[in-house]
């Protein structure tokens, strides 16, 4: 089997998708699948509604275009502010977008109208991340904005968590997004069908036992793919942290000194610092490197040192070693190492535990690789 792959269990991604989908519903609270770490797969966004996520939604209209060629007929949402060069399509491709620009939201009015349709606008809010969002004191005005233009019509509010800053959600603003969406109510009127509390990082407050508000949707990938809760990076109970696996090939095997022997002081700086030298470490070389995916986001096993990464070698030390030239070594991955991973046009998809998806809805035909996008 080729090299470097990724492995991607379809039936852990259901378990965990159904897993959490069911631990929310419980508390009223809805799971839209995100699918931008993947590019879009076709078949892992159908094993996403197989365990019972209500949408699909990505963060790249590219990836949106490729669910929909796949036969995709379920609910697909824009999740990145839509560029204005993009509104036609963005209307298009998916029903619903986030957005924080009245000038785009005019567009995808106009672009709306052309198409004879109504776009559905989720308004982000800036509450502490510091990414995309709204200000809290001129949310009332944009949301007047969108409920006054044809062709569009506001669906909710959201916000995001963890990302950029790092800050992760907390009671009192998940309650300032609850009393945001009563405001716009109460302001504008139509009923917001949508109070998105976050992504990924939001579960562990869902899941707590207190009061939630008007908080009914969660944005969650990195969760349902690697089981893991992105701020603290520990397994989430109950859910598989392996169902993506990156596997690359030995190309060779040596015991070199750990330390180089010639100044690095004209050298650009390595990816990472030289280990201490240590007697008897066995030195690899794997046929991957930065250009393939996020070498520091990569799990090195017990008794194994990160040495460096170039942009197409990973060096790795690693203490009585029996791999040899041809061996394969299998790593776990953070989410920005499965991301770059899965955009890198050298890293094949082989799914495991596929299956026909019958009764899924929107579901579409199989897919084996991932293209570059």
């Amino acid at each position: 089997m080729n090299s470097p792959r990724l492995e991607i269990d379809l039936q852990k991604i259901r378990h965990n998708t159904r897993t959490i989908v069911e631990r929310l519903k419980r508390r009223g609270i809805r799971v839209t699948a995100v699918t931008k770490a993947v590019c879009g797969h076709p078949a892992i966004a159908r094993a996403m509604l197989d365990g019972g996520a209500e949408g699909l939604a990505d963060a790249r209209l590219t990836n949106a275009k490729r669910l929909r060629q796949a036969g995709m007929t379920c609910s697909i949402t824009l999740i990145r502010t839509p560029m204005l060069s993009q509104v036609d399509d963005v209307v298009q491709v998916c029903e619903t977008s986030y957005n924080t620009e009245g000038a785009v939201i005019a567009a995808l009015a106009i672009a709306a109208r052309q198409q004879n349709t109504v776009h559905g606008v989720i308004l982000m809010v800036e509450l502490g991340d510091q990414r995309e969002g709204i200000r809290p004191q001129d949310l009332g005005a944009m949301a007047q904005h969108v409920v006054d233009l044809p062709g569009v019509a506001l669906k909710g509010i959201g916000a995001n968590f963890a990302c950029l800053s790092g800050i992760a959600p907390t009671a009192a603003k998940m309650q300032a997004l609850t009393a945001l969406a009563n405001d716009i109510e109460g302001q504008c009127g139509p009923f917001l069908e949508t109070v998105s509390g976050g992504n990924s990082a939001t579960l562990p407050w869902a899941l707590e036992r207190h009061a939630i508000g008007r908080i009914n949707d969660l944005r969650l990938g990195e969760a349902i793919l690697l089981g893991v809760d992105p701020v603290t990076g520990d397994q989430i109970g109950g859910l598989f942290s392996d169902a993506c696996t990156l596997i690359a090939e030995v190309i060779e095997v040596d015991v070199k000194p750990m330390q180089p022997s010639e100044s690095l002081a004209d050298r650009p700086k390595a990816t990472t610092q030289p280990a201490p030298d240590t007697f008897g470490t066995t030195r690899l070389i794997l046929a991957i490197g930065q250009q393939d995916s996020d070498m520091a986001g990569l799990s090195m096993l017990v008794g194994t040192t990160l040495i460096g990464a170039t942009s197409d070698h990973l060096v790795i030390g690693m203490k009585n070693s029996a791999l040899s030239v041809g061996s394969e070594m299998r790593f776990q991955m953070d989410y920005g190492a499965l991301m770059r991973a899965t955009a890198a046009p050298d890293i094949q998809i082989h799914l495991r535990n596929d299956r026909p998806a019958q009764n899924a809805p929107g579901a579409g035909g199989p897919g084996t690789r991932l293209a570059s996008v």
